[in-house]
C-alpha cells in the first residue's frame, strides 16, 4: 500500500485524529417500530438473510458510504455519521497521539461510535498494515518481514504469528490486517522483495495460507466471528512481483508492468492467491501495477471474470491508497472504470466527498450499473456480518496487556531463529564460544532497533534508532557471552585502544530502513561506509563474522575472501536475541535462502539466473549443531 509523504496536504480536513470517544460506546438497537428488531441484527439468522434485509433497507447514499474507505488522518468525525461511511483506516505512520495502544483502542472506538450513530447503525471495519506485527503501534511485537519467514519456511511458526498478530490488533479495535503480500518477487531490485516470502511460489502459498489461518482462526477452534479474529487481506492482486525494471512511471520497477503472458501470470503469480482463498481469505487489495498495458485496478477480466467468477472469490476487493486516481480521465471517469472492473471498496484515503459525489452520479447517470453497486455492497456487508462486527464493534480492551507482551516477543524471537542463514562458515568459527575472553563488535545495525525493524515499522518507511521498545544485537551479544569476556564496541570499527588482535570480532552491514518504491535499488552494493567499516574491524581481529541486516541478498561476491563468517539475519524485528541464540550455540542454523543470491547486479533479474551460476542458490543455507 502506498502511503504519500505528502499525506496532509491532501486532505479533505485538517488532521485532528482524536483519542477520546466522543459519545457512548453503544452497538445499534433495533428501530422502535420494529419492537422484535430488524433481521439484520439477529445474530441467530443466516449471514445470507441479513445481508439481504439490510441491503434491501439501504438507500443509493447509504450504499455508496460503505465503498468508500477514509484515512484517520483526513476525516471530520461526523461526516462518518452524515456519510454513512463503511470503513476507515490508518496508513503507515497513521497514528494517534499519544502512540500507545490504550490511545489506538480509544480512537478506533470515537470513530466506531459515530457510525452506530447512522439511522441503521452498520459498523465501521477499520484496517492497517500490520505487515510484520501491529507495526503502526509504539511497543508491539515486531516481527521478522516476510522474507525472514520465508528462510524459516515454517507453516506452524506463520500460523502462530497471525494469531499474535491478531490478538494485538483486536486489542486495538483494528480487525482488518492489509496482509499478507502474496507477491513472488522475480527482481529483488524491488523494493517489496521483502515483503515477499520467497520467489517460489509454492513457498508463498504455503505460508501466506498459514498467516491467514493464524488471522482468520479458519480450520482452528475458533471462526471469522471469534473475538481474536482479523480479516486478511492477500496483495496485490495480481502480478506486483513480476513487473519489469524500468517499466514504471512513479519509481524505477515499484508500480510497473508486468510483461509476462497469461500462463506465467497464472503459474507463477496467481496460484498464492488460489491457495490463499482456499484458506478462507475474504479480503484482496488490487496492486498498483499493470499487465497487458492496463492498470490492475481497470482489469475486469482479471479482477472479475477471474478473480470472482473463475476461482469463486467471495469476498470484497479494495483499492490501494489513492490507487484508482493513477487511471486514465477525468475523476467521475476513474471512478466508473475501477468500480465496473471489479473494485468495491475505494481506500480513497482523503476526498471522500469527491468519490461519493462521482459514484452516486454514475449510478444515476447509468454509467455504473446499480446491481454493480448491490454487488459490492454485498459483499462488503457479508463479511462484516460473518465477522461479527454488529455484535462485537468496539474494541477488546481486555487484550490490551498483551501487545508487546513477553509471551508473543518469545514467538518473535522463535521467528528469528529459524530465519537466520548462515552462507559461509570457514575454519567452523560458527557457533562463537560465549566464554571468550574478548569480542569486538561494530557497525551502524549493531545497536539499532529501526534497522533491525526496516521499513513499515512505525511509520511508512520506517527509520534508525529507538522507534520502539526492543533488543538491539548488541544487548542480545552481551546477555548472551559470560561475565568473564568483553564485548568491545565501536560504532565505526576503529578500536583505536585495542593493539592486540582480538580473538573474534563481529561486524553488522546492510540497508537502512525503506518502504516500497523509494527501496526500488538498481545495483544492491554495500554502502561504501559498510564497506570501509568491515576493512578496519578485520585488521583488528583474528577471526570474523560478518552478519547483515538487509530487505534482499546483497552484492558480496568481492569481500568473502576476507570473511570467515556470514549469516543473513534478514529484518529480524524488535527481538534480535533470537540471533545471539544461534550466534552462540543455543540454537542451530536453520534458515534456507528464499531468494537465490546472485554474484553480481548483472545476473539480475534473479528469476532468470541459472541456479548452478549464482553465489548461492535457492534454498541454500549451511547448518551447525547445538551446544
Amino acid at each position: 500500500m502506498l502511503i504519500g509523504v505528502l499525506l496532509l496536504t491532501a486532505c479533505a480536513t485538517p488532521p485532528t485524529p482524536t483519542v477520546e470517544p466522543t459519545t457512548e460506546l453503544v452497538a445499534p438497537t433495533s428501530p422502535p417500530e420494529e419492537e422484535a428488531g430488524p433481521l439484520y441484527l439477529d445474530p441467530t439468522a443466516s449471514v445470507e438473510d441479513r445481508v439481504e434485509d439490510l441491503l434491501s433497507r439501504m438507500t443509493l447514499e447509504e450504499k455508496v458510504g460503505q465503498m468508500a474507505q477514509v484515512s484517520m488522518d483526513c476525516i471530520a468525525e461526523e461526516d462518518i455519521r452524515d456519510r454513512f461511511l463503511g470503513s476507515m483506516l490508518s496508513g503507515g505512520g497513521g497514528a494517534p497521539r499519544p502512540n500507545n495502544p490504550a490511545s489506538w483502542a480509544e480512537m478506533v472506538n470515537g470513530f466506531q461510535a459515530y457510525a452506530l450513530q447512522t439511522r441503521l447503525g452498520i459498523p465501521l471495519i477499520y484496517g492497517a498494515d500490520a505487515v510484520h506485527g501491529h507495526n503502526n503501534v509504539y511497543g508491539a511485537v515486531i516481527f521478522p518481514h516476510n522474507v525472514g519467514l520465508g528462510a524459516a519456511n515454517n507453516p506452524e511458526l506463520m500460523e502462530r504469528i497471525g494469531q499474535v498478530t491478531a490478538q494485538e490488533m483486536v486489542a486495538t479495535g483494528i480487525t482488518w490486517n492489509f496482509a499478507p503480500v502474496v507477491a513472488v518477487p522475480q527482481d529483488i531490485r524491488w523494493g517489496r522483495t521483502y515483503e515477499g516470502y520467497s520467489e517460489d511460489p509454492d513457498i508463498v502459498s504455503s505460508l501466506a495460507a498459514a498467516y491467514i489461518r493464524g488471522l482468520q482462526n479458519i480450520g482452528g477452534e475458533r471462526d471469522l466471528a471469534a473475538a481474536t479474529t482479523v480479516l486478511a487481506t492477500p496483495k496485490h492482486f495480481v502480478g506486483d512481483g513480476g513487473t519489469t525494471w524500468g517499466t514504471s512511471t512513479v519509481y524505477q520497477i515499484d508500480q510497473g508492468v508486468t510483461e509476462v503472458d497469461e500462463a506465467t501470470l497464472r503459474e507463477i503469480h496467481l496460484a498464492p492467491y488460489v491457495t490463499a482463498i482456499d484458506n478462507g481469505a475474504l479480503s484482496v487489495m488490487a496492486s498498483f501495477s499493470s499487465w497487458q498495458e492496463t492498470k490492475m485496478h481497470a482489469h475486469q477480466y482479471l479482477l472479475t471474470a477471474v478473480l470472482k467468477e473463475e476461482l469463486g472469490f467471495q469476498g470484497f476487493v479494495v483499492s490501494d491508497w489513492k490507487a484508482i486516481d493513477q487511471l486514465s480521465g477525468i475523476y467521475y471517469d476513474k471512478v466508473v472504470t475501477a468500480i465496473n472492473a471489479g473494485i468495491d471498496m475505494v481506500m480513497l484515503p482523503c476526498s471522500y466527498d469527491l468519490f461519493i459525489s462521482a459514484l452516486t452520479g454514475a449510478v444515476e447517470q447509468g454509467d455504473v450499473p446499480t446491481t454493480r453497486i448491490d454487488d459490492a455492497v454485498r459483499r462488503i456487508l457479508t463479511v462484516k456480518i460473518q465477522m461479527g462486527l454488529f455484535e462485537r464493534p468496539f474494541s477488546n480492551e481486555a487484550l490490551l496487556e498483551e501487545v508487546g507482551s513477553e509471551e508473543h516477543r518469545q514467538v518473535a524471537r522463535a521467528a528469528v531463529r529459524q530465519s537466520l542463514v548462515l552462507l559461509q562458515n570457514e575454519g567452523d568459527v560458527l557457533p562463537l564460544d560465549p566464554n571468550e575472553q574478548q569480542i569486538l563488535v561494530s557497525g551502524a545495525g549493531m545497536h539499532d532497533v529501526g534497522m533491525q525493524c526496516g521499513g513499515w515499522t512505525i511509520s511508512w518507511q520506517g527509520g534508525n534508532g529507538n522507534i520502539t521498545p526492543g533488543t538491539t544485537l548488541l544487548d542480545a551479544i552481551e546477555s548472551a557471552v559470560s561475565a568473564d569476556t568483553t564485548v568491545n564496541y565501536d560504532r565505526f570499527g576503529r578500536f583505536e585502544n585495542v593493539k592486540a588482535p582480538a580473538p573474534v570480532g563481529i561486524a553488522v552491514v546492510g540497508e537502512r530502513p525503506y518502504a516500497e518504491g523509494v527501496g526500488d535499488d538498481p545495483d544492491l552494493a554495500l554502502a561504501e561506509s559498510d564497506v570501509e567499516m568491515v576493512e578496519r574491524i578485520r585488521q583488528k581481529v583474528d577471526r570474523l563474522v560478518v552478519i547483515i541486516i538487509s530487505g534482499r541478498p546483497l552484492i558480496v561476491t568481492d569481500y568473502l575472501d576476507d570473511w570467515d563468517g556470514l549469516i543473513a539475519a534478514w529484518l529480524p524485528g524488535t527481538e534480535a536475541q533470537g540471533i545471539a541464540d544461534v550466534l552462540f550455540g543455543d540454537y542451530p542454523f536453520v534458515g534456507q535462502l528464499p531468494y537465490t543470491w546472485p554474484r553480481s547486479a548483472d545476473q539480475l533479474p534473479q528469476g532468470t539466473l541459472d541456479q548452478e551460476a549464482a553465489l548461492y542458490p535457492l534454498g541454500y543455507g549451511l547448518t551447525t549443531e547445538a551446544e
